[in-house]
């Protein structure tokens, strides 16, 4: 119940020495400070890093052929083979819980010859032979008409979507994209779309814009490539881990390729899933260490208050015994300590979080006015599950900053109290 003289008597308690009070709450404004300071950091990281993913399908790995390693079934070690269509349609069928698989076969690429012209313009972009979903698993946003579509596949049209680097190079600025033509090693491609590429933070954004979508049937035509299958971009649904299912994968491929069932050389793949799960591990261990750090600085306030209550209740012990002698339980007198402990510790962690919230808008502010596109720090906050967490700290923290001098205050005898000057 609420008792109007109990609070009086706090805020009587704590203002008669407002310097000696300010300085012990500071301890706990620092600690709760930093804390939050360090997890909205940690938080501004791993936004900035989950950026440079680019919005890519994590849940995915990407695969190509090596050199054999072990010889098999009369078959020799270091010969080299290619995937093929038949492998796409096997890995769907003998593979559950798999959302995505996207043959790719490339052409040209950065630092290459000429392979794109235009007119009298030419350039060195990478070109791309791929199925509609890959928009899926390396996401782009379309900034003119249409990206790829199963008609354009089925029909093996020769269409192209090409990205704003692309079109900056070969077109002036007031030419008309769509409907034109390109030359793609001397076969036309109409040009049905544009895109661009969301950052994938590596230093490359620039040439991710610089590449050239066209359909996987009518890229093989077009470059004779018949039924070889380059690489292949594979996701799994929600539900499952690309990790756990690329063994099931590779043993499909070993299969239809006559590879040894032991030989891990034979296939390449880079993990995305894998390397997506270190990362966050990292950002969970860093939480910890945001976590650890900031309690070990506010337990030194903790242990400031604690030890100005203890000041608090030698200073008191007359007023203590009167009340002990007028029949205060034991009870009342701990929990009048206890709460003014909690009180001065909330206060001052209120405090605390205000000041990082009014530095952390600061910062927010400063980095609004900034392209983010290529930042790895983006946007430090923490979320209202972070300020409950760091309330319950405050809270305990005040009640073990209360509880030795509350336990000295009840051990005080009314006759010893009365007799102190």
């Amino acid at each position: 119940m609420f008792s109007r003289d109990k609070w009086n008597e706090i805020i009587e308690s704590l203002s008669s020495n407002w310097f000696r009070t300010i300085l012990t709450a500071f301890g706990v404004l620092w600690g709760i400070f930093i804390l939050v300071i360090l997890l909205a950091a940690g938080k501004g990281l791993e936004n900035g890093v989950k950026q440079g993913f680019g919005g890519m399908a994590t849940n995915s790995m990407f695969m190509w052929t090596q050199t054999v390693a072990k010889p098999y079934k009369g078959l020799p070690k270091g010969r080299r083979y290619n995937f093929k269509t038949k492998d796409v349609q096997a890995i769907k069928d003998n593979v559950p819980g798999l959302q995505y698989v996207s043959p790719r076969n490339q052409l040209g690429g950065f630092g290459g010859t000429n392979n794109v012209v235009r007119g009298l313009k030419s350039g060195a972009f990478n070109v791309y032979g791929d199925y509609p979903e890959i928009i899926n698993q390396q996401p782009m946003d379309i900034t003119s008409g249409r990206f790829l579509n199963y008609n354009d596949l089925n029909e093996r049209r020769k269409v192209a979507v090409i990205g704003e680097g692309v079109k900056t190079t070969m077109y002036e600025n007031d030419e008309e994209v769509l409907g034109s033509y390109i030359k793609v090693n001397g076969v036309n491609f109409q040009v049905i779309g544009t895109y661009k590429k969301k950052s994938t933070g590596g230093g490359n954004s620039e040439e991710d814009q610089k590449e050239i979508y066209v359909p996987f049937t009518s890229f093989s035509q077009a470059f004779n490539m018949g039924d070889i299958v380059g690489w292949m971009a594979i996701t799994a649904n929600d539900n499952n881990s690309i990790t756990a299912l690329k063994s099931s994968i590779f043993d499909v491929i070993k299969e239809n390729h006559t590879i040894h069932p032991e030989d891990d050389r034979a296939i390449g793949n880079f993990d995305l899933f894998e390397e997506y799960t270190k990362i966050s591990g990292l950002f969970t261990a860093l939480n910890f260490v945001a976590y650890f750090v900031g309690i070990l600085v506010l337990l030194s306030g903790v242990i400031g208050i604690c030890n100005i209550m203890l000041i608090v209740v030698k200073e008191r012990t007359n007023e203590i015994g009167v009340r002990r002698a007028l029949g205060a339980t034991p009870w009342s007198i701990r929990g009048q300590i206890l709460l003014e402990s909690i009180f001065l510790t909330i206060i001052s962690g209120m405090a605390g979080i205000i000041l990082a919230t009014l530095v952390l808008w600061l910062v927010n502010y400063a980095l609004a006015a900034q392209d983010s596109s290529e930042m790895m720090f983006i946007n430090p906050s923490v979320d209202l599950v972070t300020v409950i967490i760091a309330l319950l700290i405050l809270v305990i923290s005040g009640l073990l900053a209360g509880l030795i001098p509350a336990q000295n205050a009840i051990r005080i005898k009314p006759v010893d109290a009365l007799r102190t000057e």
